[in-house]
């Protein structure tokens, strides 16, 4: 491996909106995410609707706006 290149890999806590903690490394100091495995419906194995960070408000709007204008 060349020397200098390679960036520094640190400990670092992941943490999820439902709470979870996960301890890796990472080249990133702390990381946040809004679904992991342990919440997400494919590996719970329950039927639930998530909506990460508004998407379909966000499209609702979008085209709300062109309907509007027709």
């Amino acid at each position: 491996m060349k020397e200098g290149i390679h960036p520094e890999m640190k400990r670092t806590v992941i943490r999820c909106g439902c709470g979870a903690e996960l301890e890796t490394l990472s080249t990133e100091a702390n990381l946040r995410v809004d679904i992991c495995s342990k919440c997400h419906p494919f590996f719970t194995g329950e039927a639930r609707f998530v909506d990460t960070e508004g998407r379909v408000e966000r499209f609702r709007r979008k085209y709300s706006k062109k309907e509007k204008g027709s």
